[in-house]
């Protein structure tokens, strides 16, 4: 009996996975190729398919790490011929939806982009494949050379017809941001980078000269670096009076309707400041520095990236301080910057602490990596999961200001591992990746935690821990760099940071709480400030909130410098030239 009865069990499961199978084989075949009028070589890179249910915009200007994200599909190409089909199936790698398989039958605006690749054959003997930036700050969608499609609707849905998809357009060159009175350009080729990556590379700085730079020809200044993303030009500074007929806008992130207009207005009146009698007279520098893994270098050295830091200090800054008739001593340099900039000020005068006299700090990228993020680096074993008796509960990667999940890290890193693999994505968890790894043995960065299952490897995260923990770096030397150091720290952030970036800082100021007293060196005479219920990026000012605040980072810490100056500056040194 026993013998009869399973008999049918297990022809009807055969069945079952019978159709289970058909189903799978009548996935609808998706290809994209590229015209030899495109390229007539064979090519190498990311294929990006992408679907949209917003007909309105380009989907390939709705891919994010946020709910309102459309769909992307990823698969890598090398030597991929004209003509020459790629099969975008249930196996490329994708974001919201793991697999197209998963993709609900419908009407989508179909869209491919072809985000081409360079062979780099490096200094250390490794040779690799990765996106160089083209002018546009490392953005796939928008990079000169690459290759795209027109959008066209299209029938998603198993046993659908055949698409096909012709990567017929190409992106266009960028043309260079021109000189005005105020905002001047530098670019420059480091011997340092090209050796490391075995083409020519180079280096750019966008400078805010003071008012009355070209009738004070003697005059030498003070610098402040502003360490930002890739930028083109100071979109906080304006000239002219706001445009009367802007058509107003909503800001998603801070929840305010006009902000278009706000931004106009703060921008001309930062100008005004500006140029006012009485004003304080310096540079502001900021710095072009993206490569073929992100939109700017983190401004250190690293194993994957090359020696930037060193790039930065003693090739760039040089050539602007001497076109720009900077003072050119440390005393009379100071950085600040928020999110990767803030994390960039503060391991710049880490790692160079006689070059500047103060790093402002807002929002920091994790500067601990006990908080790295959410997730403590050295002790957990998952990146997605917070692994309990007898459950786990995903890990958040980013909150609203309510608190709400907008995105867990498990789906952030799918969103990352769509558009590139081997750490090729170009966005957030690659780069910290690229910048705090060893080189692993294929030549790309050694990864910090498996992408399928978050497992975390503990060996390369005390790589890190050694070289680019900047907290663990500072409780470690604090005798040697603690003299150094003392009044040049301020921290800013806000208590929830919407990328949970205030955890870190709590962490670095229980040790900045712990110097001066018996036994640990001596104290740290500067500033850690949080603002209360503040979202990303706070950077210090209590009057205002975030909407406003970040848009006076040029002028909102000069009090602050300038009383560094007077208090700091050796005898002797040029503090009069430009007074005036």
């Amino acid at each position: 009996m026993r013998h009869f009865l399973f008999a049918p069990a297990v022809a009807i499961g055969l069945a079952v996975l019978s159709l289970r199978a058909s189903a799978q084989n009548d996935l609808q075949k998706i290809s994209v190729s590229f015209p030899a009028a495109q390229s007539a070589k064979p090519l190498d890179g990311r294929v990006l398919l992408l679907l949209s249910n917003d007909s309105k915009v380009e989907p390939r200007m709705e891919i994010n790490d946020t709910p309102r994200s459309q769909m992307v599909f990823g698969v890598t190409v090398d030597g991929l011929k004209p003509g020459q089909p790629v099969i975008v199936g249930e196996s490329a790698a994708g974001y919201p939806y793991r697999s197209l398989k998963d993709v609900p039958p419908g009407d989508y605006t179909v869209q491919a982009v072809l985000n081409v690749y360079e062979t780099f054959h490096r200094a250390d003997g490794k040779t690799i494949k990765l996106a160089p930036d083209r002018g546009e700050g490392q953005h796939w969608n928008l990079a000169p050379g690459n290759l795209y499609s027109k959008p066209r609707t299209v029938h998603i849905g198993p046993g659908g017809a055949a698409i096909t998809v012709s990567l017929d357009q190409i992106i266009p060159p960028i043309a260079p941001e021109p000189d005005t009175k105020y905002v001047r350009h530098l670019k420059i080729q480091s011997a340092l980078l090209t050796k490391f990556w075995g083409r020519p590379m180079f280096l750019s700085a966008i400078v805010l000269v003071p008012e009355g730079f070209d009738t004070h020809p003697n005059a030498r200044y003070p610098l402040a670096i502003f360490h930002d993303h890739f930028v083109t030009g100071f979109d906080d500074f304006r000239t002219t009076p706001p445009d009367a007929n802007l058509k107003p806008n909503y800001s998603d992130r801070f929840h305010l309707a006009g902000y278009n207009r706000i931004q106009q207005e703060e921008g001309y009146k930062e100008y005004q400041q500006w140029i006012s009698p009485g004003f304080p007279r310096l540079l502001i520098v900021k710095i072009q520095h993206a490569n073929p893994y992100y939109d700017d270098s983190y401004a250190v050295n690293s194993a994957n990236l090359g020696p930037y830091g060193d790039a930065i200090e003693t090739e760039l800054l040089p050539a602007v301080e001497k076109q720009f008739r900077g003072i050119g001593q440390g005393w009379a340099r100071f950085l600040y910057g928020g999110s990767t900039g803030g994390w960039e000020s503060l391991a710049v005068q880490i790692f160079y602490p006689d070059h500047y006299n103060g790093a402002f700090v807002a929002c920091p990228d994790p500067i601990d990596f006990h908080a790295y993020t959410t997730v403590d680096l050295y002790k957990e074993r998952n990146m997605f999961y917070l692994q309990g008796a007898n459950k786990r509960v995903e890990q958040p990667a980013m909150r609203d200001y309510m608190g709400h999940t907008l995105i867990s890290v498990r789906d952030n890193v799918a969103y990352e591992a769509a558009l590139g693999d081997h750490g090729r994505s170009g966005d957030q968890f690659d780069i910290w990746q690229a910048v705090y790894s060893p080189v692993g043995k294929d030549g790309y960065p050694q990864p910090i935690f498996n992408k399928e299952t978050g497992e975390i490897d503990h060996t390369t995260a005390e790589y890190w821990k050694e070289h680019y923990d900047l907290d663990a770096k500072l409780q470690r030397d604090w005798a040697t760099l603690g003299p150094k150091l003392q009044g040049k720290i301020h921290l800013f952030v806000g208590s929830e940071d919407t990328y949970f970036l205030n955890d870190a800082v709590y962490l670095m100021e229980d040790f900045l709480k712990t110097t001066g007293t018996p036994g640990h060196g001596v104290p740290y005479e500067g500033e850690v400030q949080y603002g209360p219920r503040a979202e990303h990026c706070w950077n210090g000012d209590p009057t205002l909130p975030n909407a406003y605040s970040r848009l006076h980072y040029n002028t909102m810490y000069l009090p602050k410098i300038m009383d560094r100056i007077a208090k700091t500056a050796p005898a002797g040194a040029d503090v009069t030239s430009w007074r005036y």
